[in-house]
């Protein structure tokens, strides 16, 4: 089994992911892709200390982009997980952002 470390890669600092953390206490992370729901949410709960309500995941296809003198490459593929917290709980890294 993955540590909790090796599990959540970073949070997901967009938009849309600071909204949802903002009104529905609902965090987005990037994680390893062999990671399942349930290692998800227990690295969150490890890593800080909160209550973890559900795990939404979401496997992101990597684009095609250009790539030097080569006329293409590819993006890596990804995996995406929206994590919802128990209300009261929150992380503080987002803090400062709302």
């Amino acid at each position: 089994m993955r540590s909790p470390q090796d599990t959540l890669l970073k949070p997901v600092m967009t938009e849309k992911s600071v909204e949802l953390a903002r009104s529905m206490n609902k965090y987005t992370f990037y994680v390893d892709p062999r990671s399942n729901k349930i290692e998800i949410k227990k690295a969150v709960a490890d890593l800080f200390k909160v209550h973890v309500l559900s795990v939404n995941t979401a496997n992101i296809k990597g684009k095609k982009k250009k790539v030097g003198r080569s006329p293409e490459g590819y993006r890596p593929n990804r995996k995406k997980a929206v994590v919802s917290l128990a209300p009261g709980d929150k992380l503080e890294i987002y803090e400062g952002l709302f």
